[in-house]
């Protein structure tokens, strides 16, 4: 039986019953690819959902403000995928009235719409015969077949798109790019692959060779930087209502227009006495009262990238200060996780 059969047999008895799986809707596939990118499924679901209810359609989307935007995303990390969700959702209304553009090629012009994405949609929307790429693919091919190449080389990223074009089902496009995607995530997985029970395993190369872990190979470049953040948190009791700071970080880079408390970045780790030097640069005011840290060892907030060693200053004062708002309106403003589940375990 050829591997594509296989593969679409394994997918019609083990799929996932998923919500974007009810429907060939254009909006609500690219929607759940653009959440499913660089997230596990278990937790991508809930905002899928939560996405829909909000936005039903690609105008509600592209008529939201971005804020709103970025508190329904706040969890999910890689921001960037929010703000180009909402650009592309504004492309489609004004560029094409509303109707996602129906080829790989339209679709590949709107923001953050890459290879694998617009193959998805292409292949399950509108039955083009285009194969998908993706980590869980890239899994199945490079073992099956043996391949070392690279999967995040120039040659290797053409060599298997290649692969996965001859391969691919001809008559059901549609199954069989959710099917191998799925046989990725289900069977075919990183750390512990179900070879014993496993389809494909009398001609898979890699089980043959006992070479399953190493497969596929990837170059490591990412160099994690160390990073130490010292957010200060104000207390301010001038009013009846406390109120705190927020501002939201206009500089490109990780966070991009979503909110935080007044930010210090220190080439190391700062003890209290650091801190009081910096206050009045960062508050703009000397009369403050008490001031402790919430957290005595540094919170390491891990990127992909990049490791945050987060301590969280609480400062009291009766002053007014700038950018103030209510911390009965927090849970309003869109902030990275680091904060929200700061905000949730202080209760302010």
């Amino acid at each position: 039986m050829l591997f594509s059969k296989k593969i679409l047999l394994w997918y019609e008895q083990n799929k996932r019953e998923l919500p974007w799986r009810k429907t060939i809707d254009p909006y609500k596939i690219w929607l759940s690819e653009i959440i499913l990118q660089q997230t596990r499924v278990a937790q991508g679901t809930p905002y899928y959902e939560k996405f829909i209810s909000n936005f039903p359609t690609v105008f509600d989307l592209a008529n939201a403000t971005e804020e709103k935007v970025l508190k329904l995303w706040q969890g999910l990390g890689y921001y960037s995928r929010a703000r180009n969700l909402h650009t592309a959702a504004k492309m489609v209304v004004e560029n094409y009235n509303g109707i996602f553009p129906g080829s790989y090629k339209e679709l590949l012009k709107l923001k953050g719409v890459g290879d694998y994405t617009a193959s998805a949609i292409a292949s399950i929307c509108f039955n083009q015969l285009t194969p998908v790429v993706d980590g869980n693919v890239y899994r199945v091919l490079a073992r099956y077949f043996g391949v070392d190449k690279p999967i995040n080389s120039a040659e290797g990223i053409k060599y298997f798109k290649q692969l996965a074009t001859e391969v691919m089902s001809s008559d059901n496009i549609r199954d069989y790019n959710q099917g191998i995607m799925e046989f990725g995530a289900l069977q075919c997985s990183p750390k512990k692959p179900l070879c014993e029970s496993c389809p494909l395993k009398d001609s898979c190369i890699a089980f043959k060779d006992d070479v399953i872990i190493r497969l596929p190979v990837k170059i490591n470049k990412t160099k994690i930087t160390k990073r130490y953040f010292n957010y200060i948190v104000p207390i301010i009791n001038y009013t009846k209502d406390v109120k705190t700071v927020l501002s939201k970080r206009t500089k490109k880079g990780i966070w991009f227009n979503l909110w935080e408390f007044p930010l210090y970045e220190s080439q190391n780790e700062l003890e209290e006495a650091d801190i009081l030097k910096v206050l009045f640069e960062l508050l703009g005011t000397k009369n403050f009262g008490k001031m402790y840290v919430y957290n005595q060892t540094p919170i390491v907030h891990k990127l992909s990238h990049q490791h945050l060693h987060t301590k969280f200053w609480i400062v009291e004062t009766e002053e007014s200060l700038t950018n103030e708002i209510l911390t009965s309106e927090l849970e309003k403003y869109p902030v990275p996780v680091l904060i929200a589940d700061f905000i949730k375990a202080f209760k302010f």
